[in-house]
């Protein structure tokens, strides 16, 4: 384990972001024998200043301005929260990590909302879509995005 017993874990993310949403954060760190202690909105935690990145590859070469932290795309610092976590460990061995697969290219190929909407079924623009929103998903899920 890298975290001592008792040692607090705080997690900041956007309500806008799209890759993690709040009830994966909070869903896997009690998989992994944390406990969630609070909840705050980020512009009220004496970090808040401190330079927030994306915590993937976009951190390479779209760094947050310096002046006023926010070059985000729609990831605006007041539509952050905070998640507090600590270890509480058990002493057992955990289960295997239940990893939820995205849905297969064919399925979403027949998607009949959202992006899909307006494009005729069985057309290369759908096929192109689909292929890709799938890609992203399988990148997601391997911990590989953006």
């Amino acid at each position: 384990s890298f975290v001592k017993p008792g040692g607090v874990v705080k997690l900041a993310s956007n309500s806008g972001a799209t890759g993690v949403r709040y009830s994966f954060i909070v869903g896997s760190a009690i998989e992994n024998e944390f406990i969630h202690t609070e909840t705050m909105p980020f512009m009220e935690w004496h970090l808040h200043r401190y330079g927030r990145s994306y915590g993937d590859r976009r951190d390479t070469y779209k760094r947050p301005d310096a002046k006023n932290n926010q070059s985000y795309n729609a990831q605006n610092a007041a539509a952050d929260m905070v998640y507090c976590f600590s270890f509480a460990p058990s002493g057992s061995t955990l289960p295997k990590q239940q990893i939820r697969l995205p849905p297969p290219l064919k399925v979403l190929a027949q998607c009949r909302d959202g992006a899909f909407k307006n494009i005729p079924p069985g057309s290369a623009q759908r096929a192109l879509l689909a292929k890709k929103l799938h890609e992203r998903f399988l990148k997601e899920v391997c911990g590989t995005h953006v």
